[in-house]
């Protein structure tokens, strides 16, 4: 491995990291936890899913939710 290369894996772990402790991961596991869900549903367990939601529906409605239920925030 080459320096410059893991200079380049260790940056994409730093913001992997950010991504993480800052919330912009969240969609990303919204769409693996609704993907998971179809999964379950399509094996039998009676529940049937909800449409997954794009990415501006779903940070305009977690910003609803933050809104309507302000827990740890500081504005």
């Amino acid at each position: 491995m080459t320096v410059l290369a893991g200079v380049r894996k260790g940056a994409r772990g730093v913001v992997w990291f950010l991504k993480g402790i800052l919330g912009e991961d969240a969609y990303e596991k919204y769409v693996a936890h609704h993907a998971s869900e179809c999964e379950t549903d399509a094996a039998g367990a009676g529940r049937a899913p909800h449409p997954l939601m794009t990415e501006r529906e779903f940070w305009r409605d977690q910003t609803d939710r933050q809104d309507k239920n302000p827990q740890g925030r500081c504005c």
